[in-house]
């Protein structure tokens, strides 16, 4: 097992340090690690609530605004299970060296883009190529 690398409460990735050394690539693994304990956190009291809200409401309008409530809170959640997906692909890319780089032209993704969207796999010039091309054939 690795030895755990030691990280400030206030660092930061820096653009004048080299790109995903041990500290860059520790930060992203607690960040993703976080996020993703704070998702299953969530689930977790979503599921309690629904088990602790199911409950016959003889008011024709409360049940269905309380069923209303209740796909919306499942398909938050589901985007949210998807999101677990998406970290966990992150972190094995942590994990076998490949974080950080752009999945389309191997080129580093910006350590900003990172910070704000930890999960991405492409550089912004890439994803924005493959969703005007995206865009481009569901038109057809």
């Amino acid at each position: 097992m690795k030895a755990e690398t030691f990280l400030p409460d206030d660092y930061r990735p820096a653009e004048d340090e080299p790109f995903m050394n041990e500290r860059q690539l520790e930060y992203f693994r607690r960040k993703l690690l976080d996020w993703k304990a704070e998702l299953l956190d969530e689930s977790r009291h979503t599921i309690e609530g629904l088990q602790d809200s199911t409950r016959n409401i003889p008011d024709i309008t409360d049940r269905a605004s309380e069923e209303t409530d209740r796909a919306l809170e499942l398909r938050t959640r589901d985007r949210q299970r998807k999101l677990v997906v998406k970290i966990d692909a992150a972190l094995r890319r942590i994990d076998e060296g490949e974080y950080g780089y752009c999945e389309k032209t191997g080129e580093p993704i910006s350590l900003k883009r990172l910070d704000a969207r930890p999960i991405a796999t492409m550089t912004l010039e890439a994803q924005e190529r493959h969703e005007r091309r995206e865009k481009v054939h569901r038109d057809d």
